[in-house]
């Protein structure tokens, strides 16, 4: 009962931190509501598209409203192109952002006109959109699968160690060998198909994926280390509390971006924050 109980725990925090960095992190569709002649109506405007196709931005409006999709490069002193949402039913419109090339970003707002009336959505604060190659499925879903199960069994060994329960030793191996495959091995890979380079961390550049991964994997490193011959599960509390901390904070935040003047891909800012 005791183990299914420590178990459980770990699993409640896995997801809870899970879910947090998901819905806070700056590629999260962000979620917006507007009134049309007094009716509410909810949208999700994306923020992460793919490179191979244009990107499609939808919009829950009725047949009389007008509406423009308004975008330019991120960090361009250009003007901002206008195109038109068409309506795909009585309740729904749909533009298209043009696609760009991986590690791309645009900034887009949006305008829509209902008789006399005009709404804008985030014209002062636009809302920022990156794309990245398309990454296959065969490498996609091991990394997360590794990844989750990397930070519940750092999770796990940190509740067995508080509890000085002995296993505790024997999964700091088994967290350590999960993200050493899920964040050194396969995590590469995926940013590779996503932005064209194995690693934008440490000591090549600040992407924050990268170098949380890489702070995670020496704090179990160590705790590793000095529990191999003796019991120091103080160490593996420390770890598994840095573990949870660092994957709590959104995901992509320092992340690739290409510099439109250069034409390189450098580490980039999303100011996500500001959109929540």
């Amino acid at each position: 009962m005791k183990k299914f109980i420590i178990f459980s725990l770990a699993l409640a925090i896995t997801l809870s931190a899970a879910v947090y960095q998901r819905l806070t992190g700056p590629t999260h569709p962000k979620r917006v509501s507007y009134l049309i002649d007094s009716v509410e109506y909810r949208s999700k405007l994306l923020r992460s598209g793919e490179s191979d196709k244009d990107t499609r931005i939808t919009l829950h409006l009725p047949l009389n409203a007008i509406a423009s999709l308004h975008y330019k490069r991120f960090k361009v002193n250009e003007e901002f192109s206008s195109i038109p949402f068409i309506a795909v039913d009585e309740n729904k419109q749909e533009a298209y952002l043009p696609k760009m090339p991986a590690a791309a970003k645009l900034e887009y707002f949006i305008e829509i006109v209902d008789g006399a009336n005009s709404l804008f959505l985030f014209k002062d604060n636009p809302i920022i959109i990156r794309y990245k190659d398309p990454v296959p499925t065969w490498v996609l879903i091991p990394h997360i699968l590794f990844m989750f199960l990397a930070m519940l069994f750092s999770n796990l060994t940190g509740l067995q160690a508080t509890l000085s329960i002995p296993s505790y030793k024997r999964n700091i191996t088994v967290s350590l060998a999960l993200l050493f495959i899920g964040g050194l091995i396969l995590g590469p890979i995926v940013q590779k198909y996503a932005f064209g380079a194995y690693w934008t961390g440490f000591p090549f550049g600040y992407d924050l994926t990268d170098n949380k991964t890489l702070i995670a994997f020496a704090a179990w490193l160590l705790a590793y280390l000095v529990n191999r011959k003796s019991n120091r599960p103080a160490i593996a509390i420390f770890a598994a509390v840095i573990t949870i901390i660092i994957f709590s904070i959104p995901h992509s935040l320092f992340g690739s971006e290409l510099d439109y003047e250069s034409g390189k891909v450098v580490t980039g800012f999303i100011h996500s924050l500001a959109h929540f």
